[in-house]
């Protein structure tokens, strides 16, 4: 029994680590009815004798006739025994038609035998036809969608290869053509026609017998035109038609981030193929944006093909949880109850229907002769990427470079404090320029090393933060790549330090020791745009993508993980701060003469610590705007208030710390306290989705990842400090010059950990949003659709 409990709390953790997160509410209630056979099993237990004289006791007729009832049982046991199991249970199967024209198949339970814990043995099989109907019920509803998305795919692959028909065509007829101009154009010119000559006849003739022919092809493939059969002319008496060929904002590549038109020409219309064949030089519909199309329709196919592997993933799984948890009913009960209930899952719709199948070998064909030169193997590269595997090497080179950085950093201090850096006031040189280049790597890797924390909870609590961000599977950053790029920064970092340290201690002139910070910047800008497919390139070309649309977010369409990395940069300001007194020291060559007052002193340079405060914000606010003129949502305009207040807050602040008066001090408390309360209200309500007054969970929501509740209100509090730390730029604690920056450091570093803080439970409740929608595979955007769809 020990054994057989084993086997089943085993296969509960397989089922847990298995099953697709967001349609984990879709799946077989495996605990509950396993809680449920326990109930049974206690139920079927002896009970202890009773106090009262056996003639007194309510059963006593029963206990004086049971040797006889159980003799009457044998004998007829053995009289009508067969071959054939006696069914001890009737699953009637029944449909029901609560939407109108959907009909549903509902199965129902009624037991043909007696037993002695019957109560207890029909709540279990009612429970269990409850969740056979749910897996049902999902299963088509959701192979529905996937066939409907299928047949709209096969649609879209037919009008592009009409298309591509056509335009190859009318290339050969453009060949062909040109010289038989030549010939009407030199007739016409010896016969002196004026006007109306048989080349431009031909010429129109020509284009409207196109028109037709690409109308008849397309409307053969389902495309409904608006008039098609009253359509009217233009000036030319071309005919007008109003299809439309959409390149979306967002074609996303293979690593999440992909290449994006410009909003304002993301739509072309189709007549213009047609009407303006070589208006501007050229066609109006290039082969790139066929291309375009193309790269479109073949995602499409494999987020098709994804999603169909989980529907085919969710019927084995469900199918296997059902037997393993009948054969644990009869374990208990003692009858064999499996083989009936079994016969009837076997036949129901979520095992029985081979669409999901049929399907898969349909897409499988499609993409390999249309997408992959009829090269299965390249096409199953896509359709079934292989996932990542943990490398030991990997985890070795972190705890290297764990303790490299450990006793380097020891190294250092030592230094440190023989030198009297941090003591002596003739070491605010130090603090000046070389400080900052330092402080830029040292608040990038923290930040490195939360981003892998968060990996780490992301996978440990199976959120699927690969699907939230659209990246792919194969190239996606891993904890352990993260915290081997946070800790390999930080080894380099302080290695260099110590190396400056010692050069200094050493005598060598200022001009060539500070170059090391210079020369340390200049090799991590080479490795982020190195080419060559080494230290990461999907991932750091991706980080590069995202810094574009981020500057230029007016102009992209915002997905999740643009507007994640934006809020990441509104807490790297002091970053952004110490990268503009970097670039200042080096290009005004500063490091020659040692005049750090030169940039400081600068009044450019003054002005730029605004627009550097004030840049992550603005980029944030814009995203919102853009976000509201796709998607019509208020939301994101009071969004950007929050963003906005942000941005008015820090600039009074900048300017508090040049002009210290007392009204500058009430106009830092009053913009500071509203944007802090904006921020806080925006992280715990709609970020984090907390402090629901009705929730089951106090003050929190219903749906909690951790298990522990005191996690949450932990984290509220966590963030509440951390959010107003900007009070120590009122009360000041600053002793001397040395230790204001070690001061600022450490304001800066809180920072970054109370955003990493922030990322897990902003990344939990997307999740949580997907799982509340079963949003487990991605809606990709078609090329092709009608002018008067909703799309």
């Amino acid at each position: 029994k020990s054994l057989y409990a084993k086997r089943m709390v085993k296969f509960s953790k397989e089922l847990e680590a298995q099953l697709i997160p967001e349609w984990k509410e879709a799946f077989v209630n495996y605990c509950l009815l396993k809680k449920q056979i326990k109930k049974i099993k206690i139920s079927r237990k002896p009970k202890p004798a009773s106090l009262y004289p056996i003639a007194h006791h309510p059963y006593c007729g029963l206990y004086l006739f049971q040797p006889v009832r159980n003799l009457a049982r044998t004998f007829s046991d053995k009289l009508f025994s067969s071959s054939e199991t006696p069914e001890i249970l009737e699953v009637r199967r029944r449909k029901s038609s609560e939407n109108g024209d959907d009909v549903e198949e509902i199965y129902q339970t009624e037991l043909v035998q007696l037993f002695s814990e019957e109560d207890e043995v029909k709540f279990f099989f009612a429970r269990l036809d409850e969740e056979l109907n749910k897996v049902n019920q999902f299963h088509k509803s959701k192979e529905t969608e996937f066939v409907g998305r299928g047949d709209i795919l096969k649609k879209q692959l037919d009008i592009l290869a009409e298309l591509k028909q056509i335009l190859s065509d009318r290339k050969k007829r453009n060949l062909s053509g040109s010289n038989s101009h030549r010939s009407l154009d030199s007739s016409a010119r010896n016969s002196d026609f004026s006007a109306g000559s048989p080349g431009e006849l031909s010429e129109t003739q020509s284009e409207t017998s196109r028109t037709d022919e690409i109308i008849e092809a397309l409307e053969r493939n389902g495309v409904n035109f608006i008039n098609s059969a009253t359509r009217t002319k233009t000036k030319g008496g071309k005919p007008k038609m109003s299809l439309r060929v959409d390149i979306p904002d967002a074609v996303a590549g293979a690593d999440g981030g992909g290449a994006r038109s410009i909003a304002t020409a993301t739509s072309v219309l189709w007549e213009e193929l047609v009407n303006n064949p070589r208006s501007g030089g050229g066609d109006f519909i290039t082969r790139k944006k066929i291309q375009c199309a193309e790269k479109m329709i073949r995602k499409a196919f494999v987020e098709l093909y994804r999603g169909l592997g989980l529907l085919k993933t969710y019927s084995s799984l469900n199918m296997i949880a059902f037997t393993k948890i009948l054969k644990k009913f009869d374990k208990v009960s003692g009858q064999q109850a499996s083989s009936s209930y079994l016969k009837v899952v076997k036949r129901s719709q979520f095992t029985s229907s081979d669409k999901v199948v049929r399907l898969m070998d349909e897409v499988e064909s499609i993409f390999t002769k249309h997408f992959a030169n009829s090269d299965r193997k390249k096409a199953m590269k896509f359709l079934r990427p292989h996932q990542q595997k943990d490398s030991h090497m990997v985890t070795f080179f972190v705890g290297l470079f764990t303790g490299c950085f450990v006793s380097l950093f020891s190294i250092y201090i030592i230094l440190a404090h023989l030198s009297g850096i941090f003591t002596s006031g003739a070491q605010v040189s130090y603090m000046e320029t070389v400080y900052p280049v330092f402080s830029v790597f040292a608040l990038l890797s923290l930040h490195m090393f939360m981003y892998g924390c968060n990996l780490f909870m992301w996978k440990s609590t199976r959120i699927n933060y690969t699907f939230i961000f659209e990246f792919s599977p194969t190239t996606a950053l891993r904890y352990r790549d993260a915290f081997l790029m946070g800790t390999t920064f930080m080894t380099a970092v302080v290695g260099a330090m110590v190396i400056h340290l010692i050069l200094r201690a050493a005598g060598f002139s200022a001009n060539q020791v500070d170059t090391i910070p210079g020369v340390l910047l200049l090799i991590f800008i080479c490795v982020l745009i190195c080419p060559f497919d080494a230290f990461y390139r999907p991932t750091r070309f991706c980080f590069i993508r995202i810094l574009r649309n981020i500057v230029c977010s007016p102009f992209y369409k915002v997905l999740m993980v643009d507007f994640f990395m934006a809020d990441q940069l509104t807490s790297q300001i002091p970053l952004l701060r110490h990268l503009e007194s970097t670039a200042c020291y080096f290009m005004a060559q500063s490091f020659r003469t040692h005049e750090y007052n030169t940039c400081k002193n600068g009044r450019i340079y003054r002005e730029l610590a605004y627009l550097i405060s004030f840049s992550p914000y603005f980029w944030r606010a814009m995203q919102c705007i853009r976000r509201w003129w796709d998607e019509s949502n208020t939301d994101h305009l009071v969004n950007m208030g929050k963003y906005v207040s942000a941005m008015v807050a820090a600039g009074v602040r900048i300017t508090y710390a040049r002009e210290s008066t007392n009204l500058w001090l009430i106009a830092v408390l009053v913009s500071s306290v509203v944007a802090t309360l904006y921020q806080l209200y925006w992280d715990f309500v709609k970020d984090w989705g907390l402090l629901n007054p009705k929730s089951k969970n106090p003050w929190l929501r219903d749906d909690l990842v951790l298990k522990n509740k005191n996690f949450y209100y932990f984290s509220i509090a966590v963030n509440l400090v951390l959010r107003v730390a900007w009070i120590e730029t009122i009360v000041r604690f600053r002793v001397n010059h040395v230790q204001s920056h070690l001061l600022d450091f450490l304001l800066a570093s809180l920072e970054v950990i109370r955003r990493g803080h922030w990322n897990f439970y902003r990344v939990e409740n997307e999740h949580l949003n997907n799982v509340g929608h079963f949003r487990a595979v991605k809606t990709v955007p078609l090329p092709f659709r009608d002018m008067d769809s909703d799309d």
